[in-house]
């Protein structure tokens, strides 16, 4: 496996424990729509929650935050609408994403949420 790619399960997986603790439950982890996916959908209290993790060892001009750009929420928001459908879930939800930041321990993880909305 390359090595981002060993660099973006270590974030899912650090951004998988914060929720755990913050009493999110965990429906799906990289779910997909076709090529459409989703890093990790959980419960918080009834809401639906998709969220996008975006992992970088340091931090130049283009931050994590800034890749989710406008064509990322596109695909984030049509993979969320078939995951609803699939599901036939009936629940007020809404779009998160957690940037993680660091070479070691402790990285840095910052926590946006309702992060966009659906147009």
């Amino acid at each position: 496996m390359a090595q981002h790619n060993d660099l973006g399960r270590l974030g899912e997986d650090i951004a998988l424990e914060y929720l755990t603790r913050k009493d999110y439950r965990l429906l799906q982890r990289n779910w997909h729509a076709g090529h459409e996916e989703i890093d990790i959908i959980a419960d918080h209290y009834g809401e639906v929650v998709f969220v996008e993790v975006k992992t970088r060892s340091r931090e130049g001009r283009y931050t994590a935050l800034a890749a989710v750009d406008a064509a990322k929420r596109d695909h984030l928001i049509a993979a969320a609408r078939a995951y609803l459908f699939t599901t036939q879930r009936d629940a007020p939800f809404r779009f998160d994403i957690i940037t993680i930041v660091g070479e070691a321990p402790p990285y840095k993880l910052h926590h946006y949420r309702n992060a966009y909305h659906i147009k």
